[in-house]
Order: C-alpha cells, then structure tokens, then sequence
C-alpha cells in the first residue's frame, strides 16, 4: 500500500468513528429530531458526496489512467507500420524526382545517367521519407518507453513500435545507400 491509501484508509476510520460518536450523541440529545440536527446531518452528507466526487476525479485524470502514453505508444506503432509499407507523401516525392530526372535527361543523357537520374533518385527519395517515419516512431516509443509505471499494455505497444520502427530505419538506410540491391547498369 502507498502512503496515500495509507492515509485514506486512516482518515476514513477516523470519520467513521466520529460519525458513530455524533450519531449517539444525537441519539441521545434531546431535540435530536430538530430542523437544527437535520441541517447538521445534511452538511455531513455533502461533506462525503464532495470527497468522493474528488477520488473520482483524481483517479479520472488523464496522470492516473495513463491515456496519453497508451495514444503515443499506439501513434509509434502506426508510424512504424506506415515506415515499412510506404506512404503517400512519398510516392509524390519519388514520383517528382521521376519526373525531374526525365526533364534532366530528355535528349543528352546517357543510359547510366538516365538510370540514376530517373530510378535511383526516386529510390533514394521514399527511402528517405520512410525513414523519417521510422525515426519518428523509434523517437515516440522511446518516450513512452520512458515514462514510469505504464501498464503492461502500453509498454509492449511501446516495444512493438520500437522494433519495428528499428526494423524500418534500417531498411531506409540501407535502400538509400543501395546495400541491399544496387542500381541496374546499362548494357553495352
């Protein structure tokens, strides 16, 4: 037990036996059925409803449930996913540095140039778009990662976008600087 259920649980027993003290001497009082008494047991009743609409709130609060980290550790397995698959953003960027290598090329290239100009940039260019993805998602899950007292549920989405934005990074790097298959050659 921490020391605030500690002291909950110390402050409870204490209004319990002040509460059973008040009621019999209530009991006993003579008036105890009096507007005066009525008035008195009534407050005590709103004192209660009061603390316990503040444990809900406090046990409610975005700190206590862990919300936050358990939406970045979801976003950190998404953007390692959308690292390994290819996005959007980078099919346009791949699809643009095309498009500049053909202008670059029209007439007065040679064929080693037009590959690389043509296919080899656009290659370059989504390698590295997905690796900002996956670098963004390794950046995400090692925060997560970070904070203290997770549940169990957070931290291993946290891990699973770690290792996968791990898995995408090396993948980006390794197209990028062609380690995995090189640009074709022209033929003679």
């Amino acid at each position: 037990m921490d020391t605030k259920t500690t002291e909950k649980t110390a402050t409870a027993k204490t209004d319990e036996v002040a509460e059973d003290a008040t009621t019999e001497a209530a009991d006993t009082t003579p008036g105890a059925g009096t507007p005066a008494a009525a008035d008195a047991d009534l407050l005590d009743e709103q004192d209660e409803q009061d603390d316990d609409e503040q444990d809900d709130e406090e046990a409610a609060s975005p700190e206590a449930t862990g919300i936050g980290a358990g939406a970045a550790a979801v976003v950190s397995a998404a953007l390692s996913a959308v690292a390994l698959t290819g996005t959007w953003t980078g099919k346009v960027v791949a699809e643009r540095e095309t498009l500049v290598g053909q202008i670059k090329t029209s007439g007065s290239g040679t064929p080693a140039q037009q590959i690389s100009e043509i296919y080899g940039d656009a290659w370059h260019s989504t390698a590295l778009v997905n690796g900002v993805f996956a670098l963004l998602a390794l950046i995400v899950a090692a925060l997560v990662l970070i904070l203290p007292r997770r549940p169990a549920w957070v931290r291993a989405v946290a891990v699973a976008g770690a290792v996968l934005g791990g898995l995408g990074l090396l993948l980006s790097v390794g197209t990028y600087f062609d380690l995995f298959l090189s640009l074709p050659t022209a033929g003679s």
